[in-house]
C-alpha cells in the first residue's frame, strides 16, 4: 500500500515537472503556453434580472381625442387574446420601456406611442400611471414619457454601446406578445447596422429573442446597463427569427437628453444628396483610394448650396473630422454647432480644396414623412425587365399617402423583383426616381425609356429620393 501511494505521488510530482518543463520551453521558443481552460458558464443571470425588472415597464398608448391615427409600419398591435386594440377603441399601440431616471422618465421607441395622445405605463410591482407628456423623435424612433409624479422610481443606467463587441452576452427584457417582465438572453451578433428604417441609425444585431410587444424596451449588458432600445426584428413571419435589432445607447442617451430638455431634436442641416466612393468610383474620379461621399443633389439655397459645393464635390472632411462614407456625414453634420462656420476639405476636378460652409437647423420636415400603402402596381405602371422594377407617376393621391410633398416630381418605384439590380443596388418600393445616367425624369415614361436604353453592362446610374428627402445614387450594373 505504501509503495502504491510512493508511485502515484511520485507520478504527481513529475507530472508537475513535466508541465512546468512544456511552459517554460514554449516561453523560450516564442510560443503561447498551452490552455489550461476555458472560463466556466455563468450558472444564472438572476442578480442582473432583479436589478433590471424594477425599471422595466409596459405602455399602452391611447388616442382619447379622436385624432388621426398613423398606418402602423411593424406588428407591435400582434397581441394575444385579450389584449388586443379591437378591445379598446382608444387603443393605437402596445409595447415597453424604461425608466431612465428616478424622477420618472420612460424612454421607448416613436413607433409605440405613434398617434397616441395619453400613455399608460405600468410598472412590475402593478403601479400604474396616466400621463400625457410625450415627446417624440421620428428620426430615430425613439421617444419619452415623462411621468407627472413625484414618487422616486427605480432606474437603469445607460452604458456604453460603443464598447460592445460580436460575442457579448445580453439580455432583452420587454412584453412580447403582453407578457410583461420577459427575459431572454444571447449575444451581440452585429454592431453598426443601418436598415434604412429610419433617417439616423446605429443598431447593435442581437440573437436575444425579440417579438412584437418587445420594442422600446432595454437590451442589457450583464452589469444591467443599457446598451440598446429594443426597436425591431427583421422577419420573414413578423415573429422571432434570430435577427433583432436595438438602437444604440448612446444615440438613445443623446436623443432622450435632448427630448427632456427642449421637446424636440435639433440638428444640423447641409442638403445634399450623396453616394458612398468605392473604389470603382475613387478611379473614375482619379483618387488614390475608395472613401469619401460624392455630392449627387445640391437643395437650392440650403448651407451645401451657398458655400459653394457642386454636384461631382467629393467630401473628405467636415468641420475637422475624416468622412469615410454617408453615414459618418451624416453623424457630423447632425452634431455641428448651428450657425457657425466649419471647414469642409472636397476633391473637385483632380484637385483638394477647401470650402467654409455654415450648418443651419435641419427643417423640421425634413425626414418627417408620413407612413402608407403603396399605390397598385398594376394600375398603369411601366416595368423595365433587365432592371428588375416598375414606376409609375407620382400623382398627388399617392404623394399624399406617402409623404411627398406637392411640388415631388420623379417616377415612383410601385414594384421591385427581389433578386433583380434594382434591388439588388439598394433600391426600394416607395423611392423616387429622379434622375436617370444624369438626366432628369419628371415623369414614368421619361424614366422607363431612360433605363431601358441604358447600359447595365457598363452600369446605370440612378439618382433616387425617399419621402424624407434624402437623394442617394445608385449603380444597377450586371457583372
Amino acid at each position: 500500500m505504501k509503495r502504491t501511494l510512493l508511485i502515484v505521488i511520485m507520478l504527481c510530482v513529475a507530472s508537475g515537472i513535466l508541465g512546468t518543463y512544456l511552459r517554460m520551453t514554449s516561453l523560450l521558443q516564442g510560443q503561447a503556453p498551452p490552455t489550461v481552460g476555458v472560463p466556466k458558464e455563468l450558472a444564472s443571470y438572476r442578480d442582473v434580472v432583479k436589478k433590471v425588472l424594477p425599471a422595466v415597464v409596459s405602455i399602452e398608448a391611447l388616442n382619447k381625442n379622436g385624432g388621426k391615427v398613423p398606418r402602423r409600419r411593424d406588428s407591435d398591435m400582434q397581441l394575444p387574446d385579450g389584449l388586443r386594440g379591437d378591445q379598446d377603441p382608444d387603443r393605437v399601440g402596445f409595447g415597453s420601456g424604461f425608466v431612465m431616471s428616478p424622477k420618472g422618465v420612460v424612454v421607448t421607441n416613436h413607433h409605440v406611442v405613434d398617434g397616441a395622445d395619453t400613455a399608460v405605463v405600468r410598472f412590475k410591482d402593478s403601479r400604474s400611471f396616466t400621463s400625457t407628456r410625450i415627446s417624440r423623435d421620428p428620426k430615430t424612433d425613439l421617444a419619452i414619457i415623462v411621468l407627472d409624479t413625484k414618487a422616486e422610481f427605480p432606474y437603469l443606467e445607460f452604458g456604453n454601446s460603443d464598447t460592445m463587441e460580436i460575442g457579448d452576452r445580453v439580455l432583452a427584457v420587454g412584453a412580447p406578445f403582453g407578457l410583461t417582465g420577459t427575459v431572454t438572453q444571447g449575444i451581440i451578433s452585429s454592431v453598426g447596422r443601418s436598415l434604412r428604417m429610419n433617417m439616423y441609425e446605429d443598431f447593435l444585431q442581437t440573437d436575444a429573442a425579440i417579438n412584437p410587444g418587445n420594442s422600446g424596451g432595454p437590451l442589457v449588458n450583464l452589469e444591467g446597463k443599457v446598451i440598446g432600445v429594443n426597436s425591431a426584428i427583421k422577419s420573414k413571419t413578423g415573429g422571432f427569427q434570430g435577427i433583432g435589432l436595438a438602437i444604440s445607447s448612446n444615440l438613445a442617451r443623446t436623443v432622450a437628453d435632448a427630448l427632456l430638455k427642449d421637446g424636440t431634436v435639433k440638428r444640423g442641416y447641409l442638403g445634399v444628396g450623396i453616394r458612398d466612393v468605392d473604389d470603382v468610383r475613387a478611379k473614375a474620379l482619379g483618387l488614390d483610394a475608395a472613401g469619401g461621399v460624392e455630392v449627387t443633389y445640391l437643395y437650392a439655397d440650403a448651407p451645401g448650396d451657398k458655400a459653394g459645393l457642386q454636384k461631382g464635390d467629393v467630401i473628405r472632411r467636415l468641420g475637422g473630422k475624416p468622412i469615410r462614407d454617408g453615414r459618418e456625414l451624416q453623424i457630423v453634420v447632425a452634431g455641428l454647432p448651428l450657425g457657425k462656420p466649419a471647414d469642409v476639405a472636397v476633391w473637385r476636378d483632380g484637385k483638394a480644396m477647401e470650402l467654409k460652409v455654415t450648418i443651419e437647423e435641419q427643417p423640421t420636415t425634413f425626414g418627417a414623412s408620413r407612413s402608407g400603402t403603396m399605390p397598385d402596381p398594376d394600375n398603369g405602371a411601366l416595368t423595365i425587365e433587365k432592371c428588375g422594377l416598375a414606376v409609375n407617376d407620382l400623382i398627388p393621391e399617392w404623394a399624399e399617402r406617402l409623404g411627398y410633398e406637392e411640388s415631388a416630381r420623379g417616377a415612383l418605384i410601385v414594384r421591385m423583383t427581389r433578386s433583380g439590380l434594382a434591388a439588388v443596388s439598394g433600391l426600394q418600393a416607395g423611392m423616387l426616381i429622379v434622375a436617370v445616367d444624369g438626366k432628369r425624369v419628371n415623369s414614368a415614361k421619361v424614366a422607363a425609356t431612360a433605363l431601358a436604353a441604358g447600359s447595365v453592362r457598363a452600369g446605370i446610374e440612378v439618382e433616387a429620393r425617399t419621402a424624407r428627402g434624402v437623394v442617394r445614387t445608385f449603380t444597377l450594373r450586371d457583372d
